[in-house]
């Protein structure tokens, strides 16, 4: 079958990429999807067994950091479009390790810029670069009205978003510099199916259902926007399909939550779905001394996606939560598999790692 295109998609056995991959795949036949992921800790292909025989589907066993074999792929496949996920995203991970951040944010990032920059031909009317970024590199904002704006300056406080914000600059730069079709965005905090237990609803639902400590960080104060995943997929997809090149567009849920309240909803739910009289996990919640460099608030404005290019959430955060903690509870197998790290040797036996 000849396809249209060829979308090489980073990052795909994650949490948000196994999401868009399989919107992709299911929503575009035409198009050959290529997924590339170094199947590290958080990437996991039971993430994607329901399209994993489909025939416009590859998976690549890779690291972006590789340039040579970078360059392979481009060629090996024909990649003529990108959407690059691959990141290392744990903050908590990042201050521990910033070294594996900026290799893997900032150099592997650069790898696929150049791969891209040597292989593409201007005008590049059948080419994107689309680099997913995150809220984090615009800092914090105060408990007040404001939100971060396209506009807003990037301020990062963590090595994680650091590293983001130095790879979004890369991005920019290559097409400042080579008139590289690139977009970025930048998007809040995600929920759903397939995410890894570090982050902190997973990891909270699965606490609850095992009767183990809930860790709050500070007062749990924090305030953060929340995305339904799948809607961050919906919005990848229009803004690759008509979104401006060399534009930035904020991806958020217009969903703000003190981290203790959403705690709350978790365990309301959670104790409900199980069958728990409301209040039974309550006495789990263990405050904790706060992460060195906690950004107080995230908030984004994403009017400018709405207005010009139609999207907007389909999830109010009650439906999105109630979903969420069901997935999970009616998953067990995954979960267990993810926090036994069953699955890592399975796919390294697969792959030969």
């Amino acid at each position: 079958m000849k396809f249209t295109r060829s979308i090489l998609i980073t990052g795909g056995a994650g949490f948000i990429g196994s999401h868009v991959v399989r919107l992709f795949v299911n929503k575009y036949p035409e198009y050959h999807i290529v997924n590339l992921d170094k199947l590290t800790y958080a990437g996991n292909l039971a993430n994607l067994t329901d399209i994993e025989d489909k025939p416009n589907y590859t998976f690549v066993k890779a690291d972006i950091c590789d340039f040579g074999l970078m360059l392979d792929v481009f060629k090996k496949y024909e990649i003529d479009n990108v959407i690059h996920l691959a990141a290392e995203s744990h903050v908590d991970r990042s201050i521990k390790d910033p070294f594996t951040f900026a290799q893997t944010n900032v150099m592997g990032t650069l790898s696929l810029l150049q791969a891209a920059k040597e292989l593409w031909t201007a005008p590049y009317t059948s080419n994107r670069f689309y680099h997913i970024s995150t809220d984090e590199v615009y800092g914090t904002l105060e408990f007040d009205n404001t939100f971060f704006t396209e506009d807003t300056k990037y301020d990062p406080h963590s090595p994680y978003s650091a590293s983001k914000a130095s790879s979004d600059h890369f991005v920019r730069a290559f097409y400042d510099t080579y008139g590289l079709p690139t977009i970025v965005t930048n998007c809040s905090n995600n929920y759903g199916p397939y995410q890894f237990p570090e982050k902190l609803i997973p990891l909270f639902i699965n606490n609850i259902k095992h009767k183990r400590s809930l860790p709050v960080y500070g007062k749990g104060e924090n305030v953060r926007d929340w995305l339904y995943v799948v809607d961050h997929a919906r919005a990848i997809d229009v803004i690759f399909h008509k979104g401006k090149i060399a534009d930035t567009y904020n991806i958020g849920g217009f969903n703000e939550w003190k981290n203790i309240d959403l705690i709350k909803v978790i365990i309301k739910t959670v104790d409900r779905l199980l069958g728990s009289p409301e209040g039974t996990s309550d006495t789990l919640i263990t405050y904790i001394t706060d992460r060195a460099g906690h950004d107080l608030r995230y908030a984004i404005d994403s009017n400018k996606l709405k207005d010009e290019l139609g999207w907007e959430p389909s999830l109010q955060f009650e439906e999105g939560i109630e979903k969420t903690v069901q997935w999970y509870l009616d998953n067990g197998e995954w979960m267990d598999n993810i926090t036994s790290g069953d699955y890592q040797e399975y796919y390294e036996k697969m792959y030969n790692k």
